[in-house]
């Protein structure tokens, strides 16, 4: 069965992106830009991984990642942002709530790598 990855990002050009690669890699991927459209497809349709950025226009990153676990607490969620953070920010609090943490200007290869890590088997 393919696994669905929901991919949350309020860049078009980031979600075009990352849906052509995971697509590619044979995943099933939606794209949403706001904190109401993710947790409608949480509900609706839930994905086995979500990848967030965690600037939005609507939210920030830690509000999303807050929802999404209330809503599905199994779902990995991996956090995928411009903004650097110190090792000890995503050992504290945030690494306790995402599988894992990895900047936007890494490779797709480590992107892909991050998601067949963490997607259940």
């Amino acid at each position: 069965m393919t696994k669905h990855i929901l991919t949350i990002d309020d860049e078009a050009a980031i979600l075009d992106l990352l849906r052509e690669a995971l697509t590619a890699a044979g995943f099933q991927v939606t794209g949403v830009s706001t904190l109401e459209e993710a947790l409608r497809v949480v509900r609706d349709d839930p994905p086995n991984l979500i990848i967030t950025d965690l600037q939005l226009e609507d939210t920030d990153g830690f509000e999303v990642i807050d929802h999404l676990k209330e809503v599905a607490p199994a779902i990995p969620i991996i956090l995928l942002t411009g903004m650097l953070f110190d090792a000890e920010v995503i050992r504290g609090p945030i690494g306790k709530k995402i599988a894992a943490y990895v900047e936007k200007t890494a490779s797709l290869a480590r992107i892909l790598g991050e998601v067949k890590r963490h997607l259940p088997s």
